[in-house]
């Protein structure tokens, strides 16, 4: 068989080539001979929402599966390139949350007392511990912060990438440049699917198309609570005053965030008012809102230049937690809804999602919060901590 040719059958098919379709590959060729092929529609691998998003990596969430998560996924950035063999640059210089007003003060002072019980080390900052921090912000309204010293970033191409080849060395096939177009089934349970060069039977389907997640699950005939939302960020050329640990600020109640990317700074700030739909063209009206709020915030990024300007798109679900387990079909799985924080968690995502794939169930952790089911049975809960 030619290296690009499409299999007429298959026992798993993972559909989408980002950061959760590669861990979930990579996760089950680790612990079956099944015949595993990755399909992702663009040229290269990573391109959609992973490909599209800053590489921000954190443990500051506000709800203990959340948590739970990063606990478990940041330490596989740490032992990447030990297991994958990939460098994948994780950069460690902390996460500030600067709150601007009394309900953000006291929410976070919860939060940070839910993290302390989890054994984050978070500090609580008051507004001149802050402006004693960074001088060179206008940080007046600022009163109070939050910091913890493991988030940062990660190269969010070199994860994929690493754990693509890393699942091929294991015998998973990845296959671009092929677009499925509709899971198959009979009886309630999955078939195959058709795509753009033909159809594959399986019996197993895993959906980790982010943003385009709903429109797959509409093709086998129901529904999920997922809004594609455009997010953007630009990123600038050197600034030479800005010093060496910078941490990742994240203006919270503008959702303005900036961090370091080389000699210069990428920044990024979530319209509230943007519509639903896939779009990722930059929206040039919004992105002069956004850079005159970040240069009020950071005076220097009037002498910046621009090297480049993102949009991509976020997978929001109601609770702002993600989806992933079973559907209403036998044999096809979610792994999408993480609301702009999936990157970071989607090496334990993968893990998991083949612990359910061929035990049933998820072992490391009890993830059964996050199954779809949630919504109908009113048991969600509400992530605040979203940027």
């Amino acid at each position: 068989m030619l290296i690009n040719e499409l299999p007429q059958k298959a026992d798993i098919i993972i559909i989408g080539g980002g950061v959760m379709g590669a861990s979930t590959a990579y996760h089950l060729s680790t612990r079956t001979n099944a015949t595993i092929i990755l399909l992702e529609k663009e040229e290269f691998f990573g391109q959609g929402a992973t490909g599209r998003c800053a590489g921000g990596v954190r443990y500051q969430f506000g709800t203990r599966i959340n948590i739970q998560l990063s606990l478990l996924s940041i330490p596989m950035f740490e032992r990447f390139e030990d297991e994958i063999g990939q460098v994948v640059d994780y950069q460690k210089f902390g996460y500030l949350f600067l709150l601007t007003n009394d309900q953000d003060v006291e929410v976070f002072k919860n939060i940070v007392e839910l993290q302390h019980s989890l054994g984050l080390q978070t500090q609580w900052l008051n507004g001149d511990e802050v402006r004693s921090m960074l001088p060179y912000m206008n940080l007046q309204d600022v009163i109070a912060a939050t910091f913890y010293y493991k988030d940062g970033t990660v190269d969010p191409n070199s994860v994929v990438m690493g754990y693509i080849n890393a699942a091929k060395r294991n015998g998973a096939k990845a296959i671009n440049n092929v677009e499925v177009t509709q899971i198959q089934h009979k009886s309630g349970k999955v078939v195959g699917v058709n795509t753009t060069r033909g159809f594959i039977e399986t019996t197993v389907v895993v959906n980790a198309t982010g943003p385009w997640a709903g429109l797959l699950c509409e093709s086998a005939d129901f529904s999920i609570p997922l809004t594609p939302l455009r997010r953007q960020w630009i990123k600038t050329t050197p600034l030479k005053d800005l010093p060496d640990n910078f941490p990742f600020v994240i203006d919270f109640a503008q959702s303005l965030y900036f961090h370091r990317e080389g000699t210069g700074l990428i920044t990024g700030m979530s319209n509230p008012n943007e519509n639903p739909g896939f779009s990722q063209n930059i929206d040039p009206q919004w992105e002069l809102i956004h850079m005159d709020a970040a240069i009020k915030r950071l005076p220097m990024l009037s002498n910046a230049g621009l090297i480049t300007h993102v949009a991509g798109l976020y997978e929001v679900t109601p609770d702002a937690h993600p989806i992933v387990g079973k559907t209403p079909i036998e044999g096809l799985y979610l792994i999408t809804g993480f609301s702009g924080h999936g990157f970071m968690h989607g090496p334990i995502t993968g893990l998991l999602m083949s612990e359910i794939i061929l035990d049933g169930s998820a072992s490391t952790l009890d993830i059964s919060s996050l199954d779809l089911k949630r919504f109908k049975e009113n048991r969600t809960i509400q992530e605040y901590n979203v940027i």
